[in-house]
């Protein structure tokens, strides 16, 4: 559990209603746990495990396995394993940060995160390992949040390391979002896109998935190892050309999405032993922030959940819409709680240091100035907005002319990508840490009374 005190920075501390603010943004964090997200579609009574209400006879299989993958992985893994007890036969966990486990059948190893690396091989091969050893008697709990995609790669026949990260790190570069990452990360790699499934010889499989993409589709989190690919070859090609990457990724990376076999489809038999469940979502954790602003004395309102785009277009659209929910009462009146949800990119120009978070908030500074009963807070659910330590920032009607005093100017920040610099500099970086969870993005709008 997140305690609220890790939300407060300078501008929320000084703010009359920071503290609530705070409390508000780790009611969200605490919705999405783990552990607690699992146990509310995983039960147990005596030797009947239920998942969303199939049941599964334990004492008739020939073993019981688990292979947790993403960030959230060690306390996903933990919250099953003291539900499997001794039931459990083997695991093996797969986060980006390891901890240990006080489990014996458990085994942790690191994966590399936003690029694929050594280690992420090494966890690729334990993992084929795993799962290829399975039979039609046994049962594989798959437990998957967001980065799994990078942390596990078994790369696809002529693709190397070099090769996935070349496109990985080409994808991320220019903005694509990560629905069209994933969606050529399922070509390249023998575990992605449904090739879980094709490598565990029948066996009954069930995954329980934090979801990190917007609208929750199964194929596109962590590429979807347990998960049939609805993407036609060309389709996922047709995002190459869409970036103007044809020329710019390894040859080997063309010839594999051009003559790999098709990856499996929805409806296909290779699935009918696959139960599939979201067990945590960006819209729960939106949810639980709206019922503490209530209680807190905001009104609240939920704007969306699907919200993608450019950062900083998306930050100056947003800062637009809470100028006027404070001026005009619409859609709800001071005090108000307005919530966002999704996953912005940032196409990178500059070589500042920063996150997709962290900018949306920058790029809503200027708009904002001037506004005393404006406030916007952004939130990276994971405590990790991009290659930084903050989860997001914080911006109200002063932080212009505070920034002005300093010598900072949000436009030339963007310019440079500078988010992250900006905010530390006044003091209002969010900075809770790694939260253990992932489920996207929310932005918080609050209006107060002028």
């Amino acid at each position: 559990m997140i305690p609220a005190e890790s939300f407060l920075t300078e501008s929320l501390r000084r703010h009359p209603r920071g503290e609530a603010v705070a409390r508000i943004l780790a009611a969200a964090i605490a919705a999405v746990e783990p552990g607690q997200a699992l146990r509310r579609f995983v039960s147990r009574t005596g030797d009947l495990l239920t998942v969303a209400g199939e049941a599964y006879d334990l004492a008739a299989l020939r073993g019981v396995h688990l292979l947790a993958l993403g960030k959230a992985a060690v306390p996903m893994a933990a919250a099953l394993a003291d539900l499997l007890g001794d039931r459990l036969a083997s695991g093996l966990v797969i986060p980006k940060r390891a901890c240990p486990l006080p489990y014996s059948q458990l085994t942790v190893l690191e994966g590399d995160h936003p690029l694929p690396g050594a280690r992420s091989l090494e966890t690729g091969r334990r993992a084929v390992e795993l799962v290829s050893a399975l039979g039609p008697d046994d049962l594989l709990l798959c437990l998957i949040s967001g980065g799994g995609s990078a942390l596990v790669t078994a790369p696809a026949a002529g693709v190397s390391l070099e090769d996935l990260q070349a496109l990985t790190g080409a994808l991320l570069a220019c903005g694509a979002r990560i629905d069209e990452i994933n969606a050529l990360r399922r070509r390249l790699d023998r575990l992605k896109g449904g090739g879980l499934v094709r490598q565990a010889n029948g066996a009954r499989i069930v995954s329980l998935i934090l979801s990190d993409v917007v609208g929750n589709p199964l194929e596109a989190i962590a590429s979807g190892p347990t998960a049939p690919d609805p993407i036609p070859r060309a389709q996922a090609l047709a995002i190459l050309s869409r970036y103007g990457l044809r020329r710019r990724v390894p040859p080997s990376i063309l010839r594999a999405l051009r003559s790999a076999p098709e990856t499996p489809k929805p409806g296909e038999a290779l699935f009918e032993r696959v139960q599939n469940v979201v067990v945590g979502s960006n819209l729960m954790a939106a949810q639980a922030a709206l019922a503490q602003a209530e209680a807190e004395g905001f009104h609240p309102y939920l704007v969306r959940t699907d919200l993608q785009g450019e950062a900083s277009w998306a930050g100056f659209e947003l800062a637009t819409l809470l100028r006027q929910a404070w001026r005009t009462g619409d859609p709800v009146p001071p005090p108000a709680c307005l919530v966002v949800g999704g996953e912005t990119t940032v196409t990178l120009r500059g070589d500042g240091r920063g996150g997709r978070n962290t900018e949306l908030a920058l790029a809503a500074v200027t708009e904002l100035a001037g506004f005393p009963g404006a406030l916007l807070v952004t939130l990276a659910t994971d405590g990790e907005d991009g290659p930084t330590d903050a989860a997001g920032a914080v911006v109200d009607g002063e932080t212009f002319r505070r920034a002005a005093a300093l010598g900072l100017h949000p436009v030339e920040a963007l310019e440079r990508n500078d988010s992250y610099s900006f905010f530390a500099a006044l003091g209002d970086l969010l900075k809770p840490g790694p939260t253990g969870t992932n489920v996207n993005d929310l932005v918080f709008l609050f209006t107060l009374p002028a």
